[in-house]
């Protein structure tokens, strides 16, 4: 099974910066893409940034201008460098990525989350 490990979410003050890392299991990591969610409390959860396999980039309108989200194949890691942010900005932290199995003569489409990362920003 696919496994997802963010880090680095924590305590920052408004305008801070913050760099979230997640750390994929799969060997194939290179061809699948990957995205950054979040989800605040008695919120849903909602896109944050995405990546694709060749690196073609999209950002929610409310962190566009604040976020890039960039990925490293070698080391199987995606990132999220969150800058200027904002107490809005405060959540859960999820990396996902998805893939698609052929059960059955069906295809499906697959996605992975991982166990998330807080962030909090805060005076």
């Amino acid at each position: 099974q696919v496994q997802l490990v963010e880090s680095g979410g924590g305590l920052v003050q408004p305008g801070g910066s913050l760099r979230l890392s997640c750390a994929a299991s799969r060997s194939d990591f290179s061809i699948y893409p990957m995205g950054w969610y979040r989800q605040a409390p008695g919120k849903q959860r909602e896109l944050v940034a995405t990546i694709t396999s060749g690196g073609t980039t999209n950002y929610a309108d409310s962190v566009k201008g604040r976020f890039t989200i960039s990925r490293d194949n070698a080391k199987n890691t995606v990132y999220l460098q969150m800058n200027s942010l904002k107490p809005g900005d405060t959540a859960v932290y999820y990396c996902n990525t998805e893939d698609r199995v052929v059960e059955g003569g069906i295809v499906r489409r697959r996605v992975y989350w991982g166990q998330g990362t807080q962030v909090t920003v805060s005076s």
